[in-house]
């Protein structure tokens, strides 16, 4: 028997750690090769880990909900043979290249009698023949963790997702059902990261926010206001492309992008996230709303892959869904430019010589002055605003 320490991975996009949400594998345990042996929670999403090597897992570095550096000791292994050492050669592309969805991580685990740790993160006792594990409960890793972040019981939760599998949203239910104080809690995963992002945007950016209102009063009754709002950004950028664009400092460079890959806003309870719509421009309007949905939904139960939430050259907040007039929406480097809309909503309009009402929606965009000057800035919201005001 050879030991063989296995390594954090470089899980891309210059994550520099990851939270353990759940070990499949017990200490003790046997694993076979490329058999998830853990979750883990980074910045972008919830992955599997596959396991490098097939042996017996002799110890875990970290329990669920402690933070793994990367290049730091994850797991060790036992194992036949002559390999000893650092197991993480090789295994860097394949995470990066093969992140599993989520909603099939499950169904890809070979089936085999393996005891589970709990929602609160209690070491799995190892499965014996004469001692069976335990029924598991079925739940995405993302839904383990917010389990535990809440103080849920997963045994108590009656999953929607396929084949009863617990989602986010399932856990976030049962907790608002309990109408229990969920306490002080360490900022993981991604509500760290947007943290760290707005202190970065505070930073880095010399940010300006101008505002206007587009009159929408001629739109169809059920227009789409998202899939316009992506339309007009995409006119706006064509007008005005400066605002398309990263902007890095040290020294100071600029790239401006032929392709629109629009970040999208999207609130969820674990906080926020931009996925990707990726060339914008080139799509039609049931496409752009097919991909949005996918994408909200994607973002909702953490189901998303990093490299959908990477990438963005301009973001839309469309904050108006819920509440709010104007903002100063907060640009994240290296992008230089982000569009909120606000709540559109009747108000008295001068309009040829008398007063009427219309239906107008207020904009409010942020860009770096370092990048982008105002005429471009103006340039780019009336573009925005007169592509909004057409008919159709």
């Amino acid at each position: 028997m050879a030991i063989s320490t296995f390594r954090l991975p470089d899980l891309g996009e210059g994550l520099t750690e990851a939270d353990v949400v759940e070990w499949y594998v017990a200490e003790g345990e046997s694993v076979a090769l490329d058999q998830p042996v853990v979750a883990l929670e980074s910045a972008k999403a919830v992955v599997d880990i596959p396991s490098p090597v097939a042996g017996r897992v002799r110890r875990h570095y970290a329990r669920p909900g402690e933070t793994v550096a990367t290049g730091a000791p994850l797991v060790e292994f036992e194992v036949d043979g002559e390999v000893a050492g650092d197991a993480a050669a090789g295994i860097e592309g394949a995470v990066a290249g093969g992140t599993r969805s989520i909603e099939n991580a499950e169904a890809a685990t070979p089936a085999m009698p393996r005891a589970v740790a709990s929602a609160a993160g209690d070491a799995p006792a190892a499965a014996t023949d004469a001692d069976p594990a335990p029924a598991r409960t079925v739940a995405m890793p993302a839904a383990r963790a917010k389990a535990r972040a809440l103080g849920v019981d997963l045994a108590s939760v009656t999953g929607t997702g396929p084949g009863g599998r617990i989602r986010v949203a399932d856990v976030e239910r049962a907790a608002a059902e309990a109408g229990g104080d969920t306490g002080e809690e360490t900022l993981r995963g991604v509500r760290r990261t947007m943290a760290q992002r707005m202190t970065l945007s505070r930073a880095r950016v010399v940010p300006v926010t101008v505002t206007e209102d587009a009159d929408i009063g001629d739109w169809r009754e059920g227009e789409d206001a998202t899939v316009r709002l992506v339309r007009a950004v995409v006119a706006g950028c064509a007008a005005s492309p400066a605002l398309n664009a990263w902007f890095d400092d040290d020294p100071p460079r600029r790239t401006v992008h032929r392709d629109v890959h629009l970040g999208i806003a999207a609130d969820t309870g674990d906080g926020l996230f931009v996925p990707i719509l990726r060339d914008a421009g080139a799509r039609e309007p049931a496409e752009l709303r097919a991909e949005i949905d996918r994408l909200r939904a994607g973002a909702a139960d953490r189901s998303l892959s990093p490299e959908e939430l990477d990438g963005a050259t301009i973001t839309l907040s469309n904050f108006g869904m819920l509440a709010g007039r104007y903002g100063t929406p907060v640009v994240v480097p290296p992008q230089v430019a982000i569009l909120g809309a606000g709540r559109a909503r009747e108000e008295p309009v001068a309009r040829d010589g008398a007063v009427v009402v219309r239906r107008r929606m207020p904009l409010s965009l942020t860009f770096d002055h370092r990048a982008c000057t105002g005429a471009e800035s103006s340039r780019f919201l009336a573009a925005v605003v007169a592509d909004l005001e057409r008919g159709t």
